[in-house]
């Protein structure tokens, strides 16, 4: 297969997964020369033969073709030059969508997703607690989601349940709201000591990965948020962003409205064009360091547990979150 003809095959199946449901040829094709794609409606009607052939898309008759669990996985292990850059436009591509508005305390906020047993999920409530209760998470808020339901391009097993932690890229969504252009720079593993940020112990830049680095720290076994929360010696995940320097006051206005709504995210604030727990910063801009949305569920790899997660998973309603001191009521709601 020639490098081109993969390309628009790996193209078709990303346009595949990210759509709500089937797409026909004509519709597809659209979007395919929106994306710079030279292709006819006849050509895509060969590449969706050859994808039906091979198994990776499914024809449903006029309704058009959706991708299957086998296209998924095609997806998956597709090449990694392709991916790398595609975290850094998602992050751009869900800051724009959200539409959270801190006063009104109402609109679409940025989620993880992580898939449990709802069994399961009970008995692991108080090791999630207690990272949300040692400060390490991000805000205090979270959400449940239901057999069935989807969340960009996941949907919730049957018999399981999703626990959504909001992803620190609600931050940014809300600082462009305020006028505040923010810069994701790279995810971080960060060193505390009694309680206090000391350093980073290693850094992923997030235009240079095609994996969220949390996810990458946590699969890795890299993190300690038994000792972050049982002794304040530890390392967890965080988010290293830059904002023009003029924002500094304003962002600081900003951190007791965002705790006031369970979104308080900001660990650590800098000044203009001076280094941030050593990481330098380029004039006319400052430092922020951010929690990490996937740390309430990183405590649980640490126990052996293991946990499918998905970093920037999609949105959710505001209303649909709450504090995680209701997590066992919510739970055995559902159960």
């Amino acid at each position: 297969m020639s490098e081109k003809t993969e390309k628009k095959e790996l193209s078709i199946l990303r346009l595949l997964q990210k759509a709500e449901g089937p797409l026909t040829s004509s519709k597809l094709m659209e979007n395919l020369q929106a994306m710079g794609h030279e292709v006819s409606e006849r050509t895509v009607r060969y590449y969706f033969k050859d994808l039906d052939r091979r198994g990776l898309t499914k024809n449903l008759g006029k309704k058009g073709r959706v991708i299957t669990e086998l296209g998924l996985k095609e997806l998956g292990n597709a090449r990694v030059f392709d991916k790398v850059g595609f975290l850094t436009a998602k992050i751009d591509q869900l800051t724009y969508r959200m539409s959270f508005d801190l006063y009104k305390k109402s609109g679409t906020v940025i989620v993880n997703v992580s898939i449990f047993d709802a069994d399961q999920l009970l008995q692991l409530c108080p090791l999630i607690q207690r990272v949300y209760e040692a400060g390490y998470a991000m805000g205090t808020m979270m959400a449940l989601l239901r057999p069935g339901e989807r969340v960009g391009d996941i949907i919730i097993p049957e018999n399981m349940v999703g626990l959504g932690t909001v992803c620190s890229i609600t931050l940014n969504g809300i600082l462009l709201a305020q006028g505040i252009p923010t810069h994701s720079s790279f995810g971080g593993l960060l060193e505390l000591r009694d309680h206090k940020p000391t350093r980073f112990v290693e850094i992923i830049k997030y235009d240079g990965t095609s994996l969220d680095p949390l996810e990458v720290f946590i699969r890795s076994g890299m993190t300690d948020y038994s000792g972050a929360t049982e002794t304040g010696n530890g390392r967890i995940g965080v988010g290293f962003r830059e904002v023009p320097a003029d924002s500094r006051d304003s962002i600081l206005a900003l951190m007791q409205k965002l705790k006031d709504v369970g979104l308080g995210g900001f660990l650590m604030i800098g000044w203009p064009g001076q280094p941030l727990l050593e990481i330098p910063v380029i004039e006319g801009r400052l430092g922020a360091i951010v929690i990490g949305g996937l740390n309430p569920v990183a405590i649980l790899e640490e126990k052996n547990i293991k946990v499918q997660s998905r970093a920037l998973a999609g949105m959710v309603e505001y209303d649909r979150l709450f504090h995680y001191h209701e997590m066992e009521e919510r739970i055995r709601e559902i159960l």
